[in-house]
C-alpha cells in the first residue's frame, strides 16, 4: 500500500532523550534537527559512550 510513512514516534523520544541527555539540548533544538542530522549526532554518542 502507498502513502508516506511517519517516523516512530517511540524511537523519536529515545533519540530526543538521548542527545538532551549527553549533549544538555533544548526540546526545540532537537525537533529542529534533520532527521539525518539528529542520527548523526547519535552516532557522535555512540563514540563518546565507547572511550
Amino acid at each position: 500500500m502507498g502513502g508516506v510513512e511517519s517516523y516512530p514516534l517511540d524511537r523519536l523520544h529515545e533519540e530526543v532523550a538521548c542527545i538532551a541527555f549527553y549533549f544538555h539540548w533544548s526540546l526545540e533544538d532537537i525537533l529542529n534537527l534533520e532527521h539525518l542530522s539528529r542520527r548523526r549526532w547519535l552516532t557522535e554518542i555512540r563514540k563518546i559512550r565507547n572511550l
